[in-house]
């Protein structure tokens, strides 16, 4: 049978290629958008970082989702850094979810709180995701806006306890093929993780409705 890792990736790559193409991202990332519009993608990632990390207590022993909470992986604190350095001191007065990232994060914390699988699932499409794509986000955004390499503005893309990103992913897919799971459990979980992309694209949906690319 196939590593479960492979069939993951390859089960979701039509819902991940639809997402990242939808059309505010390669906007963002042609340079076509402002800085307001990165800034305002920044504070959606946070609301869903909230609701995967927030977990992290509840899930760390669980037999499941347990191996996969690594703390040199944990992205709030680094976004809140990013939105006091693009939005100031007081951003979180200000902050609101779209209604898609909402949605998200709401899925999120019930899957973290009843379905450790579905957990999984939204964690490898953010996680690996941020160690792979993610990088090519920060090198355009460090260039289009003039932020510090690997510094203020970017950090979110930042991973300094992950020495080596290739052979971190390499260990992720292993814990995937190696998750204590039957085939109609494994099934389940790539069906959430498509259903995570198709929620990231709806995120992008919205913010494109709110920065259009004449603007």
């Amino acid at each position: 049978m196939d590593a479960f890792s492979r069939a993951i990736r390859e089960a979701s790559q039509e819902q991940h290629s639809r997402a990242a193409n939808t059309g505010f991202m390669p906007d963002l990332l042609g340079g076509r958008l402002g800085v307001e519009a990165y800034a305002r993608y920044t504070e959606q990632l946070w609301f869903v970082y909230r609701a995967l990390e927030g977990a992290s207590a509840v899930l760390q022993d669980d037999p499941v989702a347990g191996p996969f909470i690594q703390p040199e992986l944990m992205r709030v604190a680094a976004l809140e850094d990013d939105l006091a350095h693009l939005l100031g001191p007081h951003w979180r007065k200000d902050a609101r979810p779209l209604p898609s990232t909402d949605a998200y994060a709401q899925r999120v914390t019930r899957c973290a709180h009843s379905w450790p699988g579905g957990y999984v699932a939204h964690h490898y499409t953010r996680y690996l995701g941020d160690l792979s794509g993610g990088q090519v986000i920060r090198d355009r955004v460090e260039r289009f806006w003039g932020f510090a390499p690997k510094g203020d503005g970017v950090r979110f893309y930042v991973f300094a306890e992950v020495t080596s990103p290739t052979a971190f992913k390499r260990r992720y897919r292993e814990l995937l093929d190696a998750i204590p799971a039957d085939d109609l459990e494994r099934k389940r979980i790539i069906d959430e993780c498509r259903r995570a992309f198709a929620m990231n694209g709806a995120v992008f949906r919205e913010l494109g409705e709110q920065f259009p690319r004449s603007a």
